[in-house]
């Protein structure tokens, strides 16, 4: 099944800039081969559903591998079985309606 899910890691116990955690997350995604699209507060991320949990779980290992003793992760995440869609399929319906205005 496909999945696309928001994720947001939040590694707690290592001060206030976390953009290294962050970019060591998007490292794992990037290794796992999955479309994603990182954001301000977050990343967007479509794939098979195994194989998204999988980078997830990974995510976080990676993160307590660097010294962060706690992390807290909040997902949204959706399925379809109607139709294949994309993320950019979903950001170019909107994109196309706010065109037409």
């Amino acid at each position: 099944m496909k999945v696309m899910i928001d994720l947001c890691v939040i590694p707690l116990g290592v001060g206030v800039s976390v953009s290294e955690y962050v970019t060591a997350c998007q490292r794992v995604l990037e290794e796992a081969g999955l479309e994603h699209q990182l954001h301000a507060y977050g990343t967007n991320i479509e794939g098979d559903w195994d194989e998204v949990m999988s980078a997830v779980k990974r995510c976080h290992e990676v993160v307590h591998e660097m010294g962060a003793p706690r992390v807290s992760s909040s997902m949204r995440l959706g399925t379809r079985t109607d139709r294949e869609q994309t993320i950019q399929d979903k950001i170019q319906s909107v994109e196309t309606k706010l065109s037409a205005d």
